[in-house]
């Protein structure tokens, strides 16, 4: 599972890192606006790199969904699958199955461009959440998967299985976000790509080394407070964690 993430880095940061351009240049501004909480569910717009223009940076809508539908349903949608997780998140398990992830899989697969992301850590029936980055702050790509319906994009992150180190802090449903190795960004948007490579992409583990991760304020998860701010992402220390984590 992967519900909230961290974009706060301008559009140049990100063109240089993945060699690609803004879609539009009367977007920069509004791409620019840094954000240091999204929650899916509110459906924000995200910077992606789509397959089919894998040299452009572009907003897509956080929540995939199905191509039968049209632009004024969008929203309808999303109520629906609720229960579903609104197409936040596509269980890599199923990405060659489910009667959505199956048409795009193959051509239409995207980076999600992160500074971090948050899971969400229970004991004793309270939630905690985590933040994790990169170390060094040069951000993550989370791999994705898109449709197209009218001129917008719609997407979904994918997630697997936990590794050891997600185990314990998602420590309920186990899951985590696929995040690609720099080395393989590019193989990720390949159109030559086959089932067998999408497999060994997503099975692919991140250099956990390189990752920092630390709990912070309970407030990220508190609908009444605003969450939206640089000082959300600072490390906060709870005792009762102290011989879990």
């Amino acid at each position: 599972m992967c519900f909230h993430i961290s974009n706060w880095h301008e559009p140049a940061f990100w063109e240089n890192k993945f060699k690609v351009s803004v879609s539009d240049e009367r977007l920069r501004p509004l791409m620019s606006n840094p954000h240091y909480h999204l929650n899916g569910f509110s459906h924000p717009n995200v910077l992606v790199i789509p397959q089919e223009k894998s040299d452009v940076l572009a907003p897509g809508v956080w929540g995939i969904v199905p191509t039968d539908k049209n632009p004024d349903e969008i929203l309808s949608y999303y109520k629906e699958a609720l229960n579903y997780g609104s197409g936040l998140n596509a269980q890599s398990e199923k990405l060659f199955n489910h009667f959505i992830y199956r048409e795009s899989v193959m051509t239409k697969r995207c980076i999600i461009p992160v500074d971090g992301f948050f899971e969400p850590h229970e004991h004793n029936k309270k939630k905690y959440p985590f933040y994790i980055k990169q170390k060094e702050g040069k951000g993550l790509a989370l791999a994705g998967i898109y449709t197209v319906i009218g001129t917008y994009i719609t997407f979904s992150i994918l997630t697997k299985q936990a590794t050891p180190l997600f185990e314990k802090i998602h420590n309920i449903k186990k899951r985590q976000p696929v995040i690609l190795p720099p080395d393989h960004v590019k193989d990720w948007l390949s159109d030559s790509l086959n089932e067998t490579g999408v497999k060994e992409l997503v099975n692919l583990s991140y250099p956990e080394e390189q990752l920092d991760t630390y709990t912070i304020s309970r407030d990220l998860f508190n609908p009444k407070i605003d969450s939206d701010i640089k000082t959300i992402l600072d490390p906060v220390e709870y005792i009762e964690l102290r011989t879990i984590i």
